[in-house]
């Protein structure tokens, strides 16, 4: 189980998913940096997650309920949880578009997995709303998925506890669209890398 301090926020996992380097900038070194695509996100969460309830056709809706796992060390909130027929189906907004890659189905299996632990029960699938399309992708919280989010939270964990940001690396396709490119410089690391190199060889090549 885990301290109250040593819980990690579910964001962290969607982070560490996307890139670890990232994730230490953030929540370790407490940089922050808002682009476009950061603040579109952060003021569609203003407009859904202010906590509330609903009822439409029979289906009650309850916006930015906080959550928890102390057995997973996870803490955060979960934009809209449905309750059909008491059975907890988690809802999760994002601005984009659907992705290839499984980052935001991490997250989402996370916030069921802390719903299990809180209400005891099983959650089967949840869904993301994805701005741009304007409409939900299903998500089945299969063993996979459950296996791979467990090991994308307990790597988060361990990167955050020894403290140590992993080196830049320059991806063409992640690292444009990440808010943290100017602190993260992966193309001048990248360079400084091969000028080391560079000079490591010259001075070799001197015996």
């Amino acid at each position: 189980m885990f301290k109250e301090d040593e819980l990690l926020p579910l964001s962290a996992l969607q982070h560490y998913s996307f890139c670890p380097r990232q994730c230490a900038l953030i929540h370790i070194e407490g940089i922050w940096v808002e682009n476009r695509y950061t603040a579109e996100g952060r003021i569609m969460h203003e407009n859904i997650d202010t906590p509330g309830f609903t009822i439409k056709n029979s289906v009650q809706i309850e916006r930015g309920v906080s959550i928890r796992s102390m057995g997973l060390g996870l803490v955060g909130k979960i934009d809209i949880v449905e309750f059909h027929h008491n059975t907890p189906y988690p809802v999760e907004y994002k601005r984009g578009r659907p992705k290839t890659e499984p980052w935001d189905d991490i997250q989402l299996c996370a916030q069921a997995l802390c719903l299990e632990e809180m209400l005891n029960i099983n959650v089967s699938k949840g869904a993301i709303f994805y701005g741009k399309t304007r409409h939900r992708k299903s998500i089945i919280f299969s063993s996979e998925l459950r296996e791979k989010t467990i090991s994308t939270i307990k790597n988060a964990h361990d990167l955050i506890k020894k403290e140590i940001t992993p080196p830049a690396v320059f991806d063409a396709l992640k690292c444009p669209r990440c808010s943290l490119l100017n602190q993260c410089l992966p193309i001048k690391s990248k360079m400084k890398k091969d000028v080391n190199n560079y000079i490591n060889k010259m001075k070799y090549s001197e015996y």
